[in-house]
């Protein structure tokens, strides 16, 4: 490492920008690499924050993405409990809230999103939580006891995997969703109706076509949640879910093009050579749909880290994937690929009431999306075609007789 090798500084340390520092050492990269984030500890995993960690706490599960000395030991600065301020394009500067100016030759900016808050009265009372961080599990996971009563606003992935674990640890759990039916922004109606009834079963009761106006409260902490049609849910605790928003004001402030995130292109890359945006924060293009658009995923995170790390260094750019993620609730493993963008057909495969099944998004025979419930060979080979852009025996795809390898011959 000399002085003129150039400078990479990554603004945020979750999964995104800690890959991101992992990977250019991996690839090579020899000069200096600076680490900002805003928590005071080192990058990990977010996801077990509401499934295994929140149930059976921090001996649960190893958070960090890597050992607290790696590091130093691979020369990255890592600088925690620092936020970035100010990004000047022109001279190649960040200005970070120690007042520091740091110079780059090239930025990453991996600044994640934020829980999006529930703009009513009562908001700020004790009790009222969020879960995005591991500051924010410790919370939520001191006020969920056997008999302690929940309320989580919103019903899609966060607040059903939380609701799954409070239960799980004795709980009383009501889901309060404004539409009328649980994952309408993520899932399909099969997959909502299949959850609805597995939580309920289960003891979870819930409020469909519900809008929170505002929190009641005694000795400023919350005791209830008001609703729109009049009706008071007593509750010990209450968290809000309803989505989040991309950290992308520096990048705006910079003049740097965004729209619901940091605009890319299939490098990360932004209009601005030198810089580059990944994870929750990018709106970045999926060509498989002709669209951009922003994912909040871990294997998003991942791939975006690889496309910016490998355009720092000249290395060839890792192949598309098919988007995808996972949630985990009781004994249920969904793992989803893709999106179901401009579908005109929808088939099930399997059985729901097996809790085994799985349901596929069509474009005429191109597959979009597949949501497998605990069957994980209709999500590898379903995420392989949506990959693929092949086309689909949809009669073959339909029946369960058919194993899913031979869809793909």
């Amino acid at each position: 490492m000399s002085r003129s090798d150039p400078h990479v500084l990554i603004l945020g340390a979750g999964h995104a920008g800690g890959t991101a520092a992992a990977l250019l050492r991996q690839y090579g990269f020899e000069g200096p690499i600076t680490l900002v984030g805003e928590e005071p500890i080192a990058p990990y995993h977010r996801p077990p924050l509401s499934k295994a960690w929140l149930r059976n706490g921090p001996g649960a599960v190893s958070l960090p993405l890597k050992p607290a000395e790696f590091y130093a030991g691979h020369g990255i600065d890592f600088r925690p409990g620092v936020r970035a301020e100010k990004l000047a394009r022109r001279a190649k500067t960040v200005t970070l809230s120690t007042g520091e100016i740091l110079t780059y030759n090239f930025l990453i900016i991996a600044t994640g999103a934020r829980p999006v808050k529930l703009p009513v009265a009562g908001s700020n009372l004790a009790g009222v939580l969020e879960l995005r961080t591991v500051a924010d599990a410790e919370r939520l996971r001191a006020v969920i006891r056997y008999g302690q009563r929940l309320a989580v606003i919103g019903g899609g992935y966060i607040g059903l995997e939380v609701a799954a674990s409070a239960r799980a640890l004795g709980a009383e759990v009501v889901v309060i969703e404004r539409e009328a039916r649980l994952l309408a922004r993520v899932a399909g109606p099969e997959l909502s109706t299949f959850f609805l009834d597995y939580h309920r079963k289960r003891g979870v009761s819930f409020e469909l076509g519900a809008t929170v106006t505002g929190f009641e409260g005694r000795d400023g902490h919350v005791t209830g949640v008001k609703l729109d049609d009049g009706r008071t849910i007593a509750c010990d605790a209450a968290l809000v879910g309803i989505g989040a928003t991309p950290n992308d004001e520096i990048a705006r402030e910079a003049g740097l093009d965004t729209a619901g995130g940091v605009i890319v292109d299939l490098e990360a890359r932004t209009a601005d050579p030198a810089i580059f945006a990944i994870g929750d924060v990018a709106r970045r293009p999926m060509p498989i749909y002709d669209r951009m658009f922003r994912m909040e995923s871990v294997p998003n995170a991942i791939e975006q880290a690889k496309q910016a790390a490998g355009a720092i260094v000249g290395r060839a750019p890792p192949p598309g994937e098919a988007p995808w993620q996972w949630s985990d609730q009781y004994d249920l493993k969904l793992q989803i690929a893709g999106y179901a963008f401009d579908v005109d057909r929808v088939l099930l495969r399997g059985d729901p009431d097996t809790a085994r099944f799985a349901v596929f998004h069509l474009k005429g025979d191109r597959l979009q999306s597949v949501e497998a419930v605990n069957s994980p060979q209709e999500f590898v080979i379903g995420r392989q075609l949506i990959a693929s852009r092949k086309a689909v025996d949809v009669e073959k795809l339909a029946d369960p007789a058919t194993t899913m390898k031979e869809l793909t011959a």
